[in-house]
């Protein structure tokens, strides 16, 4: 059986965001993952060609002015319309760095992946306030969850 795919699309400006990034990959390729390979690319480098290639997808963005990343709108833009009738039912995933409190930019999310109709597999990840090392744990655990769900094939 071909291995599953795992696409990350985040946006990482900052070393903090890069640990976070890091953090997913770590978890989606734990020992323990034998069948799923994972990549990550920016969203500026991401499109539609990814998207159908992926099994499962975790995103990732900053909050920018209360909602997400330009960057990560950006391959919303691109990819949007080219994927919306045959990626139906994605597996998806979501972390949010967010410095205040999340609300603007995971309620565009959610309207974003409800119209795509990818499935959100996984509360999405609130990263909110000041920076706090959990995070990295947390997202390594997100990452785990994504790519264990597609190695088992619930996703």
């Amino acid at each position: 059986m071909p291995a599953r795919q795992l696409l990350i699309v985040a946006h990482a400006p900052s070393p903090n965001t890069r640990k976070l990034v890091d953090a997913v990959l770590r978890g989606a390729r734990h020992e323990d993952i034998d069948n799923v390979e994972t990549r990550w690319l920016p969203p500026l480098e991401a499109g539609p060609d990814d998207v159908r290639r992926a099994d499962g997808i975790v995103l990732g963005t900053t909050e920018n002015l209360g909602y997400m990343s330009g960057a990560l709108k950006d391959f919303f833009d691109r990819s949007y319309y080219p994927v919306l009738e045959e990626k139906q039912g994605l597996p998806c995933a979501v972390y949010i760095r967010a410095g205040h409190d999340g609300t603007g930019t995971r309620r565009a999310l959610e309207s974003i992946l409800t119209g795509l109709r990818w499935r959100l597999v996984q509360d999405i990840l609130l990263c909110r306030g000041d920076w706090q090392d959990s995070f990295v744990e947390q997202c390594e655990e997100l990452g785990l969850a994504m790519a264990a769900g597609l190695d088992a094939g619930i996703y």
